[in-house]
């Protein structure tokens, strides 16, 4: 089913209903008949909203769920009595504004982002932002993963597998870095000294200094330098060569790895 965003829908019941950004309190507006296929549309809409994207206090949340239920009703009570139903102007016991302005108002305050309940906590990042921003990578790829989204899984799980790694080395200190640098360039694993700024790495060179400094395992390092290898077919001219293309099976080995690398972290 599509996913929809809270701001997808404030967009639509703007540009519908153009009178609900500026109601007030006995401004009245009278839903009729011949609203029926907009309204119909809005609840269609609304219930293709993630539950965990309702971010709302109970007062609020009680607000749009009586508000969708008002409407729902008056469409049935307008499918079966026709000319004779009567017009919905507001819910009663809730503010007497129309239940499309509550709906508005309602979503207006919810992210089109957030992580599902059952997304791993990252308990060990300190940084709430940082946390917060991987979790929402985190749920986005378990929401690819189950559309079949192949490419968007595999790429984001290598990005989250390099925000991941980065965080872990900025928690060392430089001279642990440079003596595993240094470890790595005589054995030949890197084939050149990394960019001065950890921030300038590329995904290869984080998964080899992490392994050295046992920040991850070896069988985690060998997954993400799958992670890795398949990260890099979001390049054209490397796809063509490779005759390879992502799949089930790149987004299950990336995503594999990102989930060692948590699990090494926590």
């Amino acid at each position: 089913m599509p996913r929809v965003a809270p701001s997808q829908v404030v967009a639509f019941i703007d540009q519908t209903f153009p009178w609900v950004a500026t109601q007030t309190v006995g401004y009245n507006i009278n839903l009729v008949r011949e609203n029926s296929g907009e309204l119909a549309g809005l609840l269609d809409l609304v219930d293709k909203i993630p539950e965990e994207l309702l971010t709302l206090d109970g007062g609020d949340y009680s607000s749009f769920i009586c508000s969708v239920a008002a409407i729902r009703e008056r469409l049935a009570l307008w499918r079966a009595r026709g000319e004779l139903a009567l017009e919905l102007v507001f819910v009663r016991g809730l503010r007497q504004l129309s239940p499309v302005t509550l709906i508005r108002q309602a979503l207006s305050s919810c992210p089109d982002q957030s992580p599902a309940p059952a997304t791993t906590e990252l308990n060990f990042i300190n940084d709430p932002d940082l946390k917060a921003n991987l979790r929402n990578d985190i749920g986005a790829i378990n929401r690819a993963l189950s559309n079949s989204e192949w490419k968007s899984a595999t790429v984001l799980a290598g990005s989250t597998i390099e925000a991941l790694l980065l965080w872990a080395l900025q928690q060392r200190q430089p001279v642990d870095i440079t003596i595993a640098i240094s470890a790595l360039r005589t054995s030949g694993t890197l084939s050149q000294q990394p960019s001065g700024a950890l921030e300038s790495w590329n995904l290869h060179e984080y998964i080899e200094v992490a392994e050295n400094l046992g920040i991850i395992k070896q069988q985690t390092a060998t997954q993400t330098r799958l992670a890795k290898d398949f990260r890099n077919l979001i390049h054209p001219g490397r796809a063509l060569r490779l005759r390879q293309k992502c799949d089930r099976a790149t987004a299950l080995s990336a995503v594999a790895g990102m989930e060692h690398v948590v699990r090494d972290l926590t």
